[in-house]
């Protein structure tokens, strides 16, 4: 694989943080500096790690951002649960958002699992 941009996982991550954008600048003005900044951080730092992690080109760095973007997932299901928690987004488009986490979430963790076994 010559870069990192034809990863799948990569980028999925990439368009999501363009949805999630989308979603948050709907989210009310009195969450600019609470949740909507932190979902776009968190959701940012996952195709950013992945890229970061994969021009480090040592496996052992490499797995350690990956592990980072994994984090950066956890993290956004957390904030993915408030928004519908707080009545920000319908259930119905929270699901939408929570399985495309969960797809970028097995994907990054298939990835770190076989780049782990290789070391």
């Amino acid at each position: 694989m010559e870069s990192y941009r034809e990863l799948i996982v990569w980028q999925k991550s990439r368009r999501f943080v363009a949805n999630i954008y989308r979603l948050t600048d709907k989210f009310p003005k009195s969450e600019m500096f609470g949740l909507t900044s932190q979902m776009r951080r968190a959701a940012v730092s996952i195709p950013a790690n992945i890229a970061e992690g994969y021009s480090r080109k040592h496996r052992a760095e490499y797995v350690q951002f990956l592990r980072i973007a994994y984090g950066s997932g956890a993290e956004l299901e957390t904030y993915c649960g408030l928004k519908s928690d707080l009545g920000y987004v319908t259930k119905e488009k929270s699901a939408e958002f929570e399985e495309l986490l969960a797809e970028i979430m097995r994907m990054l963790n298939k990835l770190i699992s076989s780049l782990a076994i290789k070391q």
